[in-house]
């Protein structure tokens, strides 16, 4: 379809035909738009819509098998990062690339000049860095350690190496997908400075809300094409919402649940600190049959140690896990499996799958030792890849087969994989951490009308979120986390998003001792 063209004097970038496949699979169809200066333009559709694919045609990473890319009226060379670079294509991605082990300074610095070069002009990049920092507030101390930054301070330093090699088009993909919503207002802030100073930048986002509020212009791509384009000031999140998937989304309603016994007691739990973040602080938590207790928390207050034992990653230092009643005589991740506690990581890439592994392999890394297709410590890799296939259509899981690697799926569709995983071995308790971050409005309705259905079948569910809507949607009962210590126990709709907002800056337990 034909799409809204800046003034051809103001034009920065220009998409013309992009088509990409691989295999049987057809990730962009004949792709075409055009990007302004000082211009932001969201880029919406579901996992697996394409976006990312669109994008890493333009920054270089892939080759387009069709199609055409000018930056600033000039032919883009296809598959050469280096030239994007050049051109003035910038792209923070939405799983950090930064070495842990190097300081802020050496990471921005990292690939712009030779590993022999003398370090005589540190002082000069010390000083524009700063710079930079200040001009487009991107608070950071250029000496420190990436492994001791917080997320947030690690999203500054990839966006400061964009800047630093002279940026004139962003990408940003994902960006508020593991940011607090304070950290994502202070990157909106940051946004308007650079658009303001002619900037352009692509958005891709799933957040309805942060589109409206950034954006000026809606890109909306279904299957691997544009199917829609609109401005956000003559639309709305219903309407972009329904554009991106194709149909009206019911949002997800929860019954009145009807709680039965406790499958899972903590009782005076305390844990050792994680590095910086604190452990549990003398912890009394119950986990009922037919109930969602959703868990509210600013990241970083405990809910890691909390999933870590609850996944048999991390064992009490003080007090007691019992598991309908009975105390473990020894708590591991086997034992965890074994009481059917089912594990949805807040990190689908560094703790949920296996990125090398194939779906298949993926589909029964929890379960080999116990699951239909093992035999005796053998497994059988047919039985295996008909289960695999069973939740990837069951699931909705968009891929070319069940023998893909699943490092080449996105995000939501390894989501998917992940609960097809966990729903179908019928766990009693279900460990949902950050369920649907990074998912579009459709893969989230999806998620959470599951995880209401598992409630509704007598699991347990203990839903820990970030996201204040989410779980006033979900939860029936509600609890906060806050440096390590557990509020009261909150009904659905005992108390406002603003109470619980005073709860998970710790002043609701100042109050209540």
């Amino acid at each position: 379809m034909a799409t809204q063209d800046p003034a051809q004097g103001d034009t920065v970038l220009r998409l013309s035909g992009i088509t990409k496949r691989f295999g049987a699979l057809t990730a962009n169809d004949g792709i075409s738009f055009a990007l302004a200066r000082g211009e932001v333009v969201a880029l919406l559709g579901e996992n697996g819509a394409g976006k990312t694919t669109l994008m890493n045609i333009l920054f270089g990473h892939y080759t387009a098998d069709e199609g055409s890319v000018e930056v600033f009226g000039q032919p883009l060379p296809p598959g050469q990062p280096g030239a994007a670079l050049a051109a003035g294509v910038g792209m923070v991605h939405q799983h950090f690339t930064l070495a842990d082990n190097m300081t802020v300074l050496e990471n921005i610095l990292l690939g712009t000049e030779p590993l022999w070069r003398p370090r005589l002009g540190r002082p000069a990049a010390r000083r524009r860095v700063r710079a930079l920092a200040r001009d487009f507030g991107l608070a950071v101390r250029p000496d420190a350690r990436v492994g001791t930054l917080s997320v947030g301070e690690r999203q500054r330093v990839e966006i400061l190496k964009a800047l630093y090699r002279d940026a004139r088009i962003l990408i940003l993909d994902e960006p508020t997908a593991v940011l607090t919503p304070q950290e994502a207002e202070a990157l909106f802030l940051t946004l308007r400075k650079m658009v303001a100073q002619g900037l352009s930048v692509i958005f891709i986002s799933h957040k309805l809300h942060e589109v409206m509020a950034i954006a000026s212009r809606v890109l909306v791509l279904r299957h691997g094409r544009l199917v829609g384009e609109t401005a956000t000031a003559t639309t709305t999140r219903h309407a972009l919402a329904t554009m991106m998937v194709g149909a009206e989304i019911a949002a997800p309603a929860a019954a009145k649940a009807r709680p039965g016994n406790v499958l899972l007691r903590l009782e005076g739990v305390s844990t050792a600190p994680q590095g910086s973040r604190p452990g549990l602080r003398d912890v009394d938590l119950s986990l009922r049959a037919g109930q969602i207790l959703g868990l509210a928390g600013v990241s970083g207050n405990g809910q890691g140690a909390l999933a870590d034992l609850l996944s048999g990653l991390e064992t009490p230092v003080s007090g007691e896990l019992r598991i309908a009643g009975k105390a473990p005589a020894a708590w591991s991740p086997r034992e965890a499996l074994a009481a059917r506690i089912g594990r949805i990581p807040e990190d689908r890439h560094r703790t949920g799958t296996i990125a090398d592994f194939s779906l298949t392999e993926n589909a029964v890394l929890e379960s080999y030792a116990h699951a239909p297709a093992s035999r005796r410590g053998w497994m059988d890799w047919r039985a295996a890849r008909r289960d695999a296939e069973a939740i990837i259509a069951k699931y909705d899981v968009r891929c070319p087969g069940p023998e893909t690697r699943i490092r080449l799926l996105s995000g939501g569709n390894m989501q998917k994989l992940i609960l097809g995983r966990v729903l179908e071995a019928a766990p009693r308790i279900i460990l949902a951490n950050q369920p649907v971050r990074g998912l579009d409005i459709g893969a989230v309705t999806y998620v959470q009308k599951q995880l209401i259905a598992a409630r509704d079948g007598g699991a347990a569910v203990l839903l820990i979120s970030e996201d204040l809507d989410e779980i006033l949607t979900l939860s029936d009962v509600i609890r906060v986390i806050s440096d390590g210590r557990l509020s009261l126990e909150f009904a659905r709709g005992e108390k406002t998003p603003a109470e619980l907002g005073q709860w998970m800056a710790g002043q609701g337990f100042d109050h209540a001792a």
